[in-house]
């Protein structure tokens, strides 16, 4: 699959993964969902199973099957779909990650692993690199949220050189109170017209002031969408 001709920008749904009362996933109602998402609140970029989706607390299979029927009931109507693939095996990231690929997902994302934390830059690096190998075809997103994971090393720092190690990187979700290093990261990389995409619903208007491209989270509505309609 090429790289999608627009980039990933405005603002971005991250999906919650519905649930029926006895805990199994309720996929009758995620082309309501989609239809919801475009038609009242004008979004048509999504990030699946990322924190807001609960991706880390599926199982492997069940990953696989939202990820599925978003990308299948999406199909025509949404302009986007990123999965987020992270988890702490590196096996099960890349499996999650060629799944997104055959599937026919429009990008992949990734958080730091966060039970044996990379202490290193380079450590992080060399993660991410295997598991955006696994779909060579979708762009890559690095989902920093470091009070989630405990993994502290910056964004800025990270995004120096990303691109000779991951060449298919293709920018951050920033969900990170620390909007120095964001506003960094903006600051020195707006050669490679990366994407940054903030995390912290509370603070986007700051972020915005900041140079972000767009926003993923839970709130979004039609008022907002309008910010990056241009």
């Amino acid at each position: 699959m090429a790289f999608p001709k627009k980039k990933l920008q405005g603002l971005v749904a991250a999906t919650i993964t519905p649930m029926t009362e006895n805990g199994e996933i309720n996929f009758s109602v995620i082309g309501q969902y989609v239809d919801y998402l475009v038609k009242e609140q004008g979004v048509k970029n999504i990030f699946v199973n990322g924190t807001t989706g609960e991706g880390l607390s599926l199982s492997i299979s069940e990953r696989r099957q939202v990820a599925e029927e978003w990308v299948t009931k999406g199909k025509d109507k949404l302009d986007q779909v990123v999965i987020h693939v992270g988890a702490l095996s590196l096996k099960e990231s890349q499996e999650l990650a060629q799944h997104a690929a055959e599937i026919g997902a429009d990008g992949i994302a990734v958080i730091a692993p966060f039970f044996l934390k990379p202490w290193t830059k380079d450590i992080l690096i060399n993660f991410l690199k295997e598991v955006a190998a696994a779909a060579p075809a979708l762009p890559f997103y690095y989902y920093h949220i470091p009070a989630l994971t405990g993994v502290k090393i910056r964004a800025e720092e990270l995004l120096d050189g990303i691109q000779d190690k991951i060449p298919t990187f293709r920018g951050l979700k920033f969900s990170d109170t620390d909007l120095l290093d964001f506003g960094q990261c903006v600051d020195q990389n707006r050669q490679q017209q990366f994407a940054f995409l903030f995390g912290v619903d509370e603070q986007l208007l700051s972020a915005l002031v900041m140079g972000a491209t767009g926003a993923v989270g839970s709130f979004v509505s039609r008022d907002l969408s309008t910010l990056w309609s241009n």
